[in-house]
């Protein structure tokens, strides 16, 4: 009897394994589809894609990847004369957007991308080059940096890869840094953001960047963070437009914003840009990541404001036997605006001529006799688009 259960039994797990394994093709389960790991290099924000290598210059096409701030060289194709002399200072690219000149010693060709050695007020940097040549001095000139100053600091040489262990290690240690940093301001109560730390090149000294409403004694933060990282300490303070530039990200447009990848100089940017622009006032919508309004509004502001100079003024009332007309919308681009009477819904399409017309009989006292003979009708923009290309179409 006993030999027989067994049996049963061992028959039993025999057909439960065989039900366990056997694919029902009606009901199959999901195939298991891998997922690509992305873990962010620590370089992206030095302006390259991985750890560079001693003595081999970085293409230009990864270092203008990286949302970091680059100047397209027009002038890399103009041939230079043959009496000139080349010049001897370069831009030098470190953290996200913090940028400086340094010249070159005698005898040392340096490109663009070549990863350097550079002196420091303690110790040494490292960065990449991102210009070089006239262009560079163009550069200082904007920047009113005279090139035959002596205050310009030295480049050294190309790095070592000693020198290139000692950076990717100090690297490394930001993320942490950063995060140490939030809980002992947060300790201290201070009203200040810590948003970014950037360590030198030879590790000896951390620059913390933050922003502030207001003034802060931050004098027992630096002891701390001293004895707790055992580096020099530099406080820099940044206003919000400058955070957003250091951290990068993607607009509402979809792209990098324009501060992180060529924009350096902040313009003021108003209400009345928006306003110009026939935009809502939504704070929320013309905000940008660094909580003012959008750069952008500023790049077609002049196209309106030229468009717009024979607009007549929207705040003069229509008159008419039928009653004042009110001004709603205008179309800046298709040069028509919308009326309405007062007390009513009903909008009148009107071109800025007729509106023009309208005024000038106004002022010689003639009033006419009502909106409708003066409205115009305007097609769907896909009935615009089909007409645009019925000849082609025929």
């Amino acid at each position: 009897m006993e030999e027989l259960e067994k049996k049963e039994l061992e028959q039993e797990y025999k057909i439960a394994e065989i039900q366990e394994t056997s694919v029902n093709p009606y009901i199959e389960s999901d195939p298991f589809v891998g997922r690509n790991s992305y873990a962010p290099s620590d370089f992206l924000e030095r302006g390259c894609h991985n750890c560079p290598c001693s003595y081999k210059p970085i293409k230009t096409s990864e270092m203008e990847s990286c949302a970091k701030l680059h100047v397209t060289n027009w002038m890399k194709e103009i041939r230079k004369p043959f009496n000139e002399n080349n010049f001897d200072c370069v831009e030098v690219r470190f953290k996200n957007t913090h940028k400086d000149f340094f010249r070159l010693p005698d005898g040392l060709e340096i490109t663009e991308g070549d990863v350097v050695a550079v002196e420091s007020a303690t110790g040494h940097d490292l960065g990449i080059v991102t210009l070089t040549g006239e262009l560079c001095r163009i550069q200082m000139l904007k920047h009113n940096i005279d090139p035959r100053s002596e205050n310009i600091k030295r480049l050294y040489r190309r790095v070592k890869p000693s020198d290139i262990e000692k950076w990717a290690s100090s690297i490394k240690n930001e993320s942490n840094t950063l995060q140490r940093a939030k809980e002992i301001a947060a300790e201290l109560s201070l009203n200040m953001k810590i948003s970014d730390v950037e360590y030198q090149g030879d590790n000896s000294k951390a620059i913390f960047y933050y922003t502030a409403d207001d003034r802060v004694d931050f004098r027992n933060l630096i002891k701390l963070l001293a004895e707790e990282f055992d580096v020099r300490i530099e406080m820099k303070q940044i206003g919000a437009r400058q955070e957003a530039a250091r951290l990068g990200g993607i607009g509402t447009c979809g792209r990098e914003l324009c501060c992180s990848t060529w924009l350096n100089t902040f313009q003021s940017v108003s209400t009345g840009a928006a306003r110009l622009q026939q935009l809502l006032p939504n704070p929320q919508k013309l905000a940008g990541q660094c909580g003012k309004l959008k750069c952008c509004l500023n790049y077609e502001y002049d196209v309106y404001a030229d468009a717009m100079k024979d607009f007549p003024d929207t705040n003069i009332e229509l008159r008419t036997q039928k009653g004042p007309g009110i001004h709603h919308k205008t179309d800046v681009f298709r040069r028509i605006m919308w009326y309405s009477y007062k007390n009513s819904s009903e909008l009148f399409i009107l071109t800025v001529d007729s509106v023009k017309e309208i005024i000038a009989k106004n002022k010689k006292n003639q009033v006419p006799e009502s909106l409708e003979n003066y409205a115009t009708e305007i097609l769907p923009k896909s009935d615009l688009i089909e007409d645009n290309f019925a000849p082609i179409i025929e």
